[in-house]
């Protein structure tokens, strides 16, 4: 992959996450411009997603364990629902798309992703082991559970910045 295709596929994700996020209909926006061009299926495009709801939660869990070290579940919880604050299309498409797969393949890598997870928040949390992925999934499970029942979401209203100037343009090529 060159430098121009992954800085345009990391644009078109960028694109794609701000579509759902606006829509939080729990489908994939294949209607994104240059989503067709940039991954070949549904399947690719759900995997970038993926991959992007667990990078943002494993450096969101990070920054909470930080904060709260003496109550680690209480700090991966929090960090589930930061998560699920900043990205709610993207959480919306994956519980979508792991309730109702599309094939056979979706369910399998969903299915996959979905254990990954729960291993994650189990071992983050001090509940469960990395060496016992059966034990740690299905805590996991239970702690994604309490974060789910504890969620409530809220829409949040930003002002956009205004359109950079000139000399922020330049600052902007002058710092890359």
């Amino acid at each position: 992959m060159t430098w121009k295709s992954f800085h345009r596929r990391g644009e078109v994700l960028r694109t794609v996450i701000a579509a759902a996020d606006t829509r939080r209909d729990g489908t994939l926006p294949l209607d994104v411009d240059g989503v067709a061009e940039t991954f070949p299926d549904a399947l690719s495009l759900l995997g970038a997603l993926q991959l992007r709801w667990h990078t943002r939660l494993s450096g969101r869990i990070e920054r909470e364990l930080m904060n709260q070290p003496m109550d680690l579940e209480q700090a991966v919880v929090t960090a589930w629902q930061q998560t699920a604050e900043e990205l709610p299309g993207v959480r919306s498409i994956v519980d979508h798309y792991r309730d109702q797969p599309l094939d056979e393949g979706m369910a399998v890598a969903m299915a996959k992703a979905a254990a990954k997870e729960h291993v994650l928040l189990a071992v983050m949390a001090g509940r469960a082991g990395a060496h016992d992925e059966v034990s740690a999934a299905r805590e996991g499970a239970r702690i994604e559970a309490s974060a789910r029942a504890k969620y409530r979401p809220f829409r949040q209203f930003t002002q956009h910045a205004p359109e950079p100037g000139i000399l922020d343009r330049i600052r902007a090529a002058l710092a890359a």
